[in-house]
């Protein structure tokens, strides 16, 4: 059996023999609690020992450095606000400067205060949360055009197809029809397949054909995936309206205003990573939940290193290379 005709089989939901007319829409995945592809009570993983990839990008020195670092920020944040405050005031650009975010409360789900935004971080903030506020309308021209603009980066020497067209299956969409596959994760979720597309081609492309590693029988459908990656990011970011609160979030931020394509980068560099995560899982359909969370975490831990200023500074961006 050729991958392309597994894949198809996927796309109409055929599995063993038992018939999964839908999969879990982005939006129904909220703290990602369901699996994105259905479930089945019958289904056990083959292998009892997983190989994470975390363990090969870091180590325990590793940790306990950041561990560290993580504390020492702390108090340098206080004593740094607390001097703002008193010295320069907490209205002028300098009290701005010098004032950092600081934890409330301790342990791994830290909230942190809002910073102090610039200008250009406000600027760049307001403008990605407007773009995460714009629904994917099949009957708009400008998303049609987006949709065949994918389509033609994905496939250069193929017939550009209707927008209703069994070919779609082909890139992983779940029906004939992909704006039905937009639901939770909005009009962005396809401006990020296509800055994939257009920014990293090899990679883009790699992933698209299932052409790296060693490959599962039933393998997850790679536009359904883009979408709930966004999804994924913008709920790890915190960032769908006012200041974010996450240390995730918040460090973000620092991304953002150094480039302005930042959401795009970190999207890019997600679903690689999760492509990884899959490979080194030997995961299969019913594991992409598991595996997506996986991702975020090991995304986590890297928006923590404090010498990254962007996100080409994440060990994870290697992976596009």
């Amino acid at each position: 059996m050729t991958s392309k005709t597994m894949r198809r089989r996927l796309h109409h939901g055929d599995v063993d023999g038992k018939k999964n007319d839908h999969f879990v829409a982005a939006a129904d995945l909220d703290d990602l609690k369901e699996p994105l592809l259905g479930t089945s009570d019958d289904y056990k993983p083959n292998h009892l020992q997983v190989q994470k990839l975390e363990d090969i990008l870091y180590d325990k020195k590793r940790k306990q450095r950041l561990h560290w670092t993580f504390l020492f920020s702390n108090i340098i944040s206080e004593w740094a606000q607390w001097l703002a405050r008193v010295v320069l005031g907490s209205g002028s650009f300098l009290a701005r400067v010098l004032t950092l975010p600081s934890t409330i409360g301790s342990g791994p789900t830290n909230k942190f205060l809002p910073p102090s935004l610039t200008p250009l971080q406000e600027s760049r903030l307001r403008s990605l949360q407007k773009r995460l506020k714009v629904p994917f309308d099949g009957s708009c021209l400008e998303h049609q055009d987006a949709l065949r603009q994918l389509w033609r980066s994905a496939y250069p020497n193929r017939e550009l197809p209707g927008l209703k067209s069994e070919a779609w299956k082909d890139m992983g969409w779940q029906g004939n029809d992909p704006s039905t596959d937009f639901r939770g994760g909005g009009f962005i979720s396809l401006e990020n397949l296509i800055f994939f597309a257009h920014t990293y081609p090899e990679a883009f492309q790699n992933l698209l054909n299932k052409k790296e590693g060693n490959r599962a029988e039933w393998e997850y459908p790679f536009a359904v995936a883009g979408i709930n990656i966004s999804f994924m990011l913008v709920q790890m970011l915190d960032i769908q309206s006012g200041l974010p609160t996450s240390l995730s979030g918040v460090r973000f931020l620092q991304f953002l205003s150094n480039d302005e394509s930042a959401f795009d980068e970190l999207y890019c560099v997600a679903f690689k990573l999760m492509d990884a995560h899959w490979l080194a899982r030997r995961a299969s359909y019913m594991e992409f939940n598991e595996v997506i969370k996986s991702t975020r975490t090991q995304l986590e831990r890297e928006l923590a290193i404090e010498d990254a200023t962007s996100v080409k500074d994440l060990p994870a961006y290697n992976l596009l290379r």
